[in-house]
This record gives structure tokens, C-alpha cells and sequence, in this order.
């Protein structure tokens, strides 16, 4: 009798032991899996703070040239279409990709153009240039502004530009870029040249 006791007592604590060492091997396990989740998260925010960390996409408007320029002093008429070469520069380490965007023409805070920018993407660390064509449509300014009829007899019409471009970087987690340029420049009638051409840049995480 005795000796089933002490037999049954054995086994019990045999159980009890294994359960033990099941439960200390599970516990090791899951602050293991846990320690590494930790490492993992702690890496990939040192990372994103410091070689992943998100840079500013650049829009530049490298050069405005006249392609075509239709004048008639009688009319009086004026027609322009303007060549823009337009630069965007990527200086993070992961792609950066845009969306639809647009390039805009302004007299004086009338839109007299619109050229649409088509969506595409950049690798890291590079750069595209994008020649894009603006038709100026003057014409149907002169009968409301005596301003533009003074211009144009002058010689000498402002004009702006205005480029936006907005688009997303995928680092960690995506980050939404817009980036924009505007320039003010000066149409010169009588060389038919642009002169005067000064730009401001923004680009807004």
C-alpha cells in the first residue's frame, strides 16, 4: 500500500515538474518572440529617423522659352505658346511616386493657360525633367482690361507660372508630398524673349 503511494506520489510530482519546465520553456519562448518584435521596432524607427528619414522632393523650373508667338497690333491680338522645362529632384532612399498634376499660366491673377502634368514616378535618389507646353490665350482679356491694353502697348506683359505636383514617399509608412513652383517672368514683345524671370519653391510633407 505504502509503496503504491509513494509510487502515485512520484508521478504526481514528475507531472507537476513537467508542467514546470512547459510552462518556463513557453514563458522563454514568448519573451523571445517578444525581445525580437521589440528589436525589430526599435531598428526600423532608427532607421526611419535617421538613413530612411524623409527628405523633401524638389520641383524646379529649369528654363521658360517662347515656342510660337502670334502679335497683331491692329487686332489688337496676342497669342503665346511657352516652353517649360520642369525638374524634380527625389533625394530619399525609396521611390517617390506623383500623381496627375498641372502647370498654369496667370495674367495678373487671370488663369490665361493650363498644361497637364501626367503621373509618374522617380527612383531614389534621381531625377526627371518633364518639357511641358503652355498656350497662352490673351485675346479675350483686352475687351475687360485696359491694364493688358497698356501692356501690350508697353511692349512688356507679366506673366506667372505655377506648378504643382503632389505625390507620396513609402518609407516605413507613407508620407504625402506637395511640391510647387511659381515663377514670375516678363514677355518681351519686340525681342520676343523672356526676361525678368524670378521662382519661389515649397514642398510640404
Amino acid at each position: 500500500m505504502e509503496t503504491e503511494e509513494a509510487a502515485l506520489n512520484g508521478a504526481r510530482k514528475l507531472e507537476v515538474e513537467r508542467n514546470l519546465r512547459r510552462r518556463r520553456r513557453t514563458r522563454c519562448i514568448c519573451l523571445s518572440i517578444v525581445a525580437v518584435i521589440l528589436f525589430l521596432v526599435i531598428l526600423i524607427l532608427i532607421l526611419s529617423l535617421t538613413v530612411l528619414k524623409p527628405k523633401r522632393p524638389t520641383t524646379k523650373v529649369e528654363s521658360v522659352s517662347i515656342e510660337n508667338l502670334l502679335l497683331d497690333l491692329n487686332g489688337p491680338q496676342l497669342n503665346l505658346t511657352l516652353g517649360l522645362v520642369v525638374s524634380l529632384y527625389n533625394p530619399n532612399r525609396v521611390g517617390f511616386s506623383f500623381s496627375n498634376g498641372t502647370a498654369l499660366v496667370k495674367y495678373r491673377g487671370n488663369e490665361v493657360g493650363v498644361a497637364p502634368i501626367p503621373a509618374g514616378s522617380i527612383g531614389s535618389r534621381d531625377s526627371i525633367s518633364m518639357n511641358l507646353t503652355l498656350t497662352v490665350m490673351l485675346n479675350r482679356l483686352f475687351s475687360n482690361s485696359s491694364t493688358l491694353l497698356n501692356d501690350f502697348l508697353g511692349g512688356v506683359i507679366p506673366l506667372e507660372t505655377y506648378v504643382r505636383l503632389k505625390g507620396k514617399v513609402r518609407i516605413v509608412f507613407v508620407i504625402h508630398v506637395v511640391a510647387t513652383a511659381v515663377c514670375d517672368l516678363q514677355i518681351n514683345l519686340a525681342s520676343r524673349s523672356v526676361g525678368g524671370q524670378s521662382c519661389q519653391y515649397e514642398t510640404k510633407l
